[in-house]
């Protein structure tokens, strides 16, 4: 075997780095962990938030087999108010909350995504396949997106709701350009208060509001 004076150089942050690799690997849990264990550290290499899994993600995580607003609220904190996000690290992200890749494949099919992806719409296509109706998605977004921390009920600004109705209602192809345009005066001219928030219940309660 050959011999060799040079010396090993350990640089000093690797025994920290280490052991939070194996802190991170712990929480996670990952099925495969020589693959997982690749993305962590390509991850760090890029200066990118590795897959890991927070403590609120893992309750009863293996318990669940199919999508929920609480999923789609852990993921919309993982996109960390990005308006754009690249098609590998969603995939990733999708993939340690342990959901099918079935339906994320669904998802970029139906809105035609490709490398980068616009998160609201992602995220409006994806509470579509919990939703039955229109409204009924719309009332899923609006609980994902909300940041209120109150008993109230969930509201998001007037300006993301009207994105994402008209999106919704573009891809359903049902529902004329006219009713959209038609049922986003009327709430804007005569729901939306001064603060420029819609709530659920003022599209889900209202009579006036057909969004169907």
């Amino acid at each position: 075997m050959p011999q060799t004076d040079k010396q090993i150089c350990i640089p000093p942050e690797l025994p920290e780095l280490l052991k939070q690799f194996t802190k991170a690997a712990i929480r996670t849990q990952p099925q495969d962990l020589i693959q997982w264990a690749a993305d962590y550290f390509g991850a760090m290499s890029r200066g990118e938030i590795p897959p890991v899994r927070e403590r609120s993600e893992r309750v009863a995580l293996s318990n669940w087999a199919e999508l929920t607003p609480e999923l789609l609220k852990i993921l919309h904190s993982r996109v960390a108010g990005r308006l754009i996000i690249h098609a590998d690290e969603l995939a990733q992200m999708w993939k340690v909350l342990s959901l099918p890749t079935d339906l994320f494949n669904s998802v970029m099919n139906v809105g035609h995504f490709t490398e980068e992806i616009e998160w609201l719409k992602f995220l409006a296509l994806a509470c579509s396949s919990l939703g039955v109706t229109i409204a009924k998605t719309l009332k899923i977004v609006c609980e994902v997106l909300s940041s209120d921390h109150d008993d109230g009920p969930p509201r998001i600004p007037f300006s993301t709701f009207q994105f994402l109705y008209t999106y919704i209602a573009e891809v359903d192809g049902e529902i004329s350009a006219s009713h959209v345009s038609r049922m986003l005066n009327y709430i804007e001219q005569e729901v939306i208060g001064p603060d420029g928030l819609i709530k659920v219940n003022d599209f889900i309660q209202n009579p006036r509001v057909r969004l169907e």
